[in-house]
């Protein structure tokens, strides 16, 4: 999954995010320079108010070197500021004239509009968050979760000015946190606290950031990064000055908050039981996969596509003369099979993720038999530092626009027995390439202005990622390795479990429990490894119905346009159709294959 440095952009930039194409090369009608301007406008906005984005995209320089000392502002007056922004771009937005744009400019007005509109809604109807989480705090949400993670890998340090700008964010993220426990006041005051378990979780996530500074990454990072540039200054001691004087009691505030949450949290998941829940989920429902599916609907694909998943598996398991039990069952045991294990040693673990930078490698040399558009940014796979694998899931991180740091693919190697060999080729087709990395290097690459190349739905972006795991076995990679194509249906079992599940928990009302079973009953994941995954449905409302949802779709349009343009389909032109012109809702997704299969046709 994409980390830390998209995902939050698109709380606040996302709207803003699509900007013109090749029409800015043109003589551009009036209309279309308004339009410009206001994306412009709009994006510059959201960078003023994410110094967290600015420095993932390696802006934090120049005019904006003063955002490498701040984190933005999340107090209740900010959060209530940029809903009036929202509203007042939408109004903005809504003067264009809609019928004087075509080609490019009128599909990015459309995203733009469909974001906007989105966000107005939720910000007009719920007084509490319609972003990421309703929960402001959570055992995945929160300052607490997302700044040591990016001050150690995005807050670059090259000079002692980066150095002090680290320390500065340090005491940023106290003042941060602080501001936390006010807007989750707030929301205890409508009845929005998260269930009980995510409180628990939270609190013990808590308890391990709450280290002594000589423990402490938050210290460590700084102070490591500087003595290994040579830079002059007692930085360990600086950073733990302010971690032990300010980042310690704020941390201390917030867990003295969830602690008192405690009598407050009942342990149903859904949130239905929230103020408006009903109306809330399908929102959010719809902002996630950016489709017009009820719930209903979205439920049954999962059942469906859950069906065909399990054919398929059963005929792999056969060939591996794997023939007894569930499917699900048969899972369980091929993950105990020690065969397909590495040894749990840094050894070990540095041959496995060798191993996986083969099976890349071998991915590029057969990209431009199916894509005419290639990425120049290069993919690293790294494992994920022992000091915070325990807390961090694999997932990918974007190159920087210039293409000077390249896209990593993070692996948690904690223990070699969560990652056997016949379930990581999919992965990585997932993360790397022909997935999150591919789509990610494209859109920068494309002819696009810079709002239009960092900004993202999730719909778009993991349906792809997904789709590419399906296109690695029409690619030819799982063909000696029924045991990779295995790989391949259990992490589909996951996405379509996902629908079933997100759906039950907060529209049927399903338990914790009852949710986790139904998951391990569909993926044969253990039912530790369910529930961890049900815990972050339950507190990220729809999101996990984007992956399946989107793939499905792609899917749908793939068939679509061979359908239409019969042997004149090549699928490296449907490829680039999809790719080049950058993320977008699915919806407006439809029109752009529509239109590319009139052109094809012309």
């Amino acid at each position: 999954m994409n980390h830390f440095d998209r995902r939050s952009f698109l709380a606040t930039a996302g709207a803003a995010a699509l900007a013109g194409t090749a029409h800015a090369q043109q003589s551009a009608s009036g209309v279309e320079v308004e339009l410009n301007k206001a994306f412009d406008d709009i994006f510059d906005q959201n960078l003023d108010h994410s110094p967290e984005q600015v420095s993932s995209l390696g802006l934090d320089k120049g005019a904006r070197a003063a955002a490498k000392s701040k984190l933005h502002d999340g107090s209740l007056a900010a959060v209530e500021q940029r809903k009036q922004e929202t509203a007042a771009n939408l109004a903005r937005l809504r003067k264009i004239d809609r019928k004087a744009l075509t080609g490019m400019a009128a599909v990015d007005y459309d995203c733009v509009i469909y974001n906007l509109e989105a966000a107005d809604e939720g910000n007009r109807r719920f007084a509490y968050p319609t972003g990421n989480s309703p929960y402001v705090l959570s055992q995945i949400s929160g300052a607490y979760q997302q700044i040591p993670d990016f001050l150690d890998s995005q807050h670059t340090i090259a000079t002692k000015a980066d150095c002090e700008a680290y320390v500065a964010r340090l005491s940023e993220f106290a003042r941060l946190m602080d501001q936390e426990v006010e807007r989750v006041r707030h929301d205890v005051g409508l009845g929005v606290v998260p269930p009980d378990f995510c409180i628990a979780s939270a609190l013990s996530q808590m308890k391990t950031l709450h280290a002594p500074a000589d423990r402490s990454t938050l210290v460590s990072s700084v102070a490591d990064r500087a003595k290994a540039k040579g830079i002059d200054g007692d930085w360990r001691g600086e950073a733990t000055k302010v971690y032990e004087q300010q980042v310690l009691p704020a941390l201390d505030r917030q867990m003295a908050l969830m602690e008192g949450l405690k009598g407050r949290a009942t342990h149903e998941a859904g949130v239905w039981r929230l103020p408006d829940g009903a109306a809330y989920y399908a929102l959010a429902l719809r902002i996630r996969t950016t489709t017009t599916m009820s719930p209903a609907e979205v439920h049954r694909l999962g059942l469906d596509v859950t069906e065909d998943l399990n054919a398929r598996a059963n005929v792999l398991f056969k060939k591996l003369g794997m023939t007894q039990g569930s499917v699900a069952e048969r899972y369980r045991a091929l993950f105990k099979d020690p065969k397909y294990l590495y040894p749990n040693t840094d050894e070990g673990k540095a041959k496995e993720v060798a191993d996986l930078n083969a099976l890349v490698q071998d991915m590029q040399a057969r990209l431009p038999a199916y894509f005419g558009a290639l990425p120049k940014t290069p993919l690293e796979i790294r494992r994920i530092p022992p000091a915070t694998e325990q807390g961090a899931s694999t997932h990918y991180t974007s190159g920087s626009l210039d293409g000077t740091r390249p896209g990593i693919y993070w692996l948690n190697l904690r223990d070699t027995a969560e990652a056997p060999f016949w379930d990581m080729p999919t992965t990585t087709f997932h993360e790397g390439i022909p997935g999150h990395h591919l789509q990610n290097t494209l859109q920068r690459q494309a002819d696009l202005p810079l709002i239009r190349k960092v900004g993202g739905f999730g719909a778009y972006g993991e349906g792809w990622a997904v789709y590419s795991e399906q296109l690695a076995q029409e690619m030819g990679f799982y063909k000696d390795h029924p045991e990779w194509e295995l790989g391949y249906i259990h992490d589909a079992l996951l996405r379509s479990g996902r629908l079933v599940t997100d759906t039950g928990l907060h529209v049927l009302k399903w338990s914790r429990e009852r949710a986790s079973q139904a998951l391990a009953d569909i993926d044969g994941d253990p039912i530790t490894l369910a529930q961890q995954e049900i815990e972050r449905y339950c507190v990220t409302p729809g999101q996990a119905c984007s992956y399946m949802v989107g793939k499905v779709t792609i899917l749908r349009l793939r068939e679509k346009t061979k359908a239409a343009l019969g042997p004149r389909f090549d699928i490296r032109q449907f490829h680039d159709a999809v790719l080049l012109s950058g993320s977008m809702p699915l919806t407006v997704l439809e029109g752009r294959v529509d239109a590319f299969i009139a052109a094809q046709k012309a």
